[in-house]
C-alpha cells in the first residue's frame, strides 16, 4: 500500500486539453521566422519551457532576433488567444480534485508554462482554489526533464519526493517525476502529440481512474 502526501499536476495536456492551441501558436510563431515543424518536431517540446523551446529553434534556424524578444512576442501571441477562447477543465479532473481535498491531500501544480499563462488558464478553467501551490517554468533554472521543478513543488507543499504522486502527459515530464523518485501517473492524452510514457509507474486514459486507483491505497 502507497503512503500519498501530496498530488503533483502537470498543468497543460493534464488539467486542461492545451497542447492543440499551443501547437497552433508555435506554428504561427514559427512562420514569421520562414520555419515550419511537423508533429515529430513539435511534439519534442511538450513539456518544456518556453526558453528551452526558443532556444533551441534560435540555435537550429539560426534566428538572428534576441532569445528574450522571440520569447515575449510568442508569449503576448499566446495571452491574447487564450484570454478571447479559454480553455475548459479536462473531463474529471474536478472530481479528483475534489476528492483529494476531501482526503486532506495537498496538491500542487508544476508547469513549464510562464506564470502569468498558468494563471490565466486556472483561473479560466475554475481549478485555481484547489491548488496550495503553484510552481511555473519562471521559477526553475531547468526545464524537464530535469527533475528540478518537481522537487520544488514537494518542498513548497512540505512533503517528501518519495510520497509524492505526480499526474503528466509528456515523455519529458514523466522522466522529471521519475528522476525525482516520484510515483508517475502517465495520462495517455492523444492532443499531447507523439509522447512515451512508457516509463510512468502507472497510465491511464482518464482522470476517473486515477481517482479509482487513489481510493483503492
Amino acid at each position: 500500500m502507497r503512503v500519498i502526501q501530496g498530488f503533483i499536476f502537470d498543468m497543460d495536456g493534464v488539467l486542461v486539453d492545451s497542447e492543440p492551441v499551443y501547437m497552433k501558436e508555435e506554428r504561427r510563431s514559427y512562420a514569421r521566422y520562414g520555419v515550419t515543424l511537423n508533429e515529430t518536431e513539435l511534439s519534442r517540446f511538450v513539456g518544456t519551457t518556453q526558453r528551452y523551446m526558443w532556444s533551441v529553434i534560435k540555435t537550429e534556424y539560426g534566428l538572428a532576433d534576441a532569445l528574450d524578444c522571440l520569447m515575449a512576442e510568442h508569449h503576448r501571441q499566446l495571452l491574447e488567444t487564450l484570454h478571447s477562447a479559454p480553455l475548459p477543465a479536462m473531463p474529471g479532473v474536478t472530481q479528483l480534485l475534489i476528492a483529494l481535498k476531501k482526503a486532506g491531500i495537498p496538491c500542487a501544480v508544476a508547469s513549464s508554462s510562464p506564470r502569468e499563462l498558468v494563471e490565466l488558464i486556472l483561473r479560466h478553467a475554475g481549478l485555481q482554489l484547489f491548488f496550495n501551490e503553484i510552481v511555473c517554468g519562471d521559477d526553475v533554472k531547468r526545464s524537464k526533464p530535469d527533475p528540478e521543478i518537481f522537487l520544488m513543488a514537494a518542498k513548497r507543499l512540505g512533503v517528501s519526493p518519495s510520497s509524492c504522486v505526480v499526474i503528466e502527459d509528456s515523455s519529458h515530464g514523466v522522466a522529471a517525476a521519475k528522476a525525482a523518485s516520484m510515483f508517475c501517473v502517465g495520462l495517455l492524452n492523444p492532443n499531447s502529440g507523439q509522447q512515451n510514457l512508457s516509463a510512468a509507474d502507472l497510465c491511464v486514459h482518464h482522470h476517473s481512474e486515477i481517482n479509482h486507483w487513489f481510493f483503492e491505497q
